[in-house]
């Protein structure tokens, strides 16, 4: 990707829409500041460049007018000594160097508007830049401040989870001794009322049946003695 392409994508990406899409901003944020750093550093070598080959280009036409001058009193001299000849031979030269100072001048013109726009740049991927330093440092603060809520809040619910499960444990066990202890009282005392009623209803079946079995032996000893 080329600088101007990546400088391009940096100024229109908005920060909060980047943000919002990343599982961890903190490190989206770093990689966005990395980037913004090095395109900064590219424009602005670029930059440099840029201004070294205006003076190189300035100097350049200034030798040039030197020139054109002085082939203009080689005219104007070989004019006052009636030398045409030698007088339009200086001018052609005079014209040939305006020519290829015009044509720098075009392309120091054009370095100036190219220094122009890396400035524009480099202001404006600055302001990029300091607005995502900003960004970051809130952004760290508030993450750590979140994972620090979000452990607390776990601790307390595990918390709350452990104590609750002690507590129905505890309820559980004082409820096992209450009834232990109901059972230990009733251990040795007395059938309550409808057990002694059953049982007086199974002495009834037993004492009717033993009535029964006495009058049937009865029965039989006298049909013996008759016979």
């Amino acid at each position: 990707m080329g600088i101007f392409s990546r400088f391009s994508d940096i100024v229109n990406a908005n920060i909060n829409a980047v943000l919002e899409k990343a599982e961890d901003p903190e490190k989206i944020i770093r990689l966005m500041i990395q980037e913004m750093e090095d395109t900064l550093v590219e424009i602005r070598s670029a930059a440099a460049k840029c201004i070294a080959d205006r003076k190189e280009l300035g100097r350049h036409i200034d030798h040039l007018e030197r020139e054109k001058l002085e082939w203009a009193n080689r005219a104007e001299l070989a004019v006052r000594r009636e030398r045409e000849d030698l007088a339009r031979a200086a001018l052609t030269e005079k014209q040939a160097i305006e020519d290829r100072t015009e044509q720098m001048k075009s392309e120091l013109a054009g370095l100036d508007g190219q220094l122009e726009k890396f400035n524009a740049d480099i202001t404006q991927l600055q302001s990029k830049l300091d607005d995502a330093k900003t960004r970051q440092r809130s952004i760290v603060i508030r993450h750590k401040t979140a994972s620090s809520q979000l452990s607390a809040r776990k601790h307390i619910h595990n918390d709350r989870i452990d104590e609750m499960l002690f507590r129905f444990e505890t309820a559980e066990r004082r409820i096992d001794r209450v009834e232990s202890e109901a059972e230990a009282v009733s251990m040795g005392r007395g059938k309550n009322l409808a057990s002694e009623i059953a049982d007086l209803e199974q002495d009834d079946r037993v004492e009717a049946e033993l009535a029964e079995l006495k009058s049937k032996l009865g029965e039989d000893e006298g049909e013996e003695k008759n016979a």
